[in-house]
């Protein structure tokens, strides 16, 4: 199984809108990071996006170091790496 690509030691900040579908980059290839954009499909084949939902609009912290335990968003495991 391929690892995922750190991106970077810090999350970033998205403003994300309440019902939207919207899909997590986990192997960290994505030219539109941290969203998917099926780059996954040739650079790690075995690792799939992450779709997920928000209740509430808002601006949202999300990891980019691929370690968290609450995909999409930064639990500060970077700060460990």
């Amino acid at each position: 199984m391929a690892s995922p690509k750190i991106v970077a030691k810090y999350p970033v900040k998205v403003k994300l809108e309440k019902d939207k579908l919207y899909h997590f980059c986990t192997c960290g290839y994505s030219s539109k990071h941290p969203f998917c954009d099926g780059t996954h499909r040739e650079e790690a084949p075995d690792m799939k996006s992450h779709p997920f939902e928000i209740k509430e609009d808002g601006e949202f912290y999300l990891c980019q170091c691929k370690a968290t335990k609450n995909v999409p968003f930064c639990d500060g495991t970077h700060n460990d790496l």
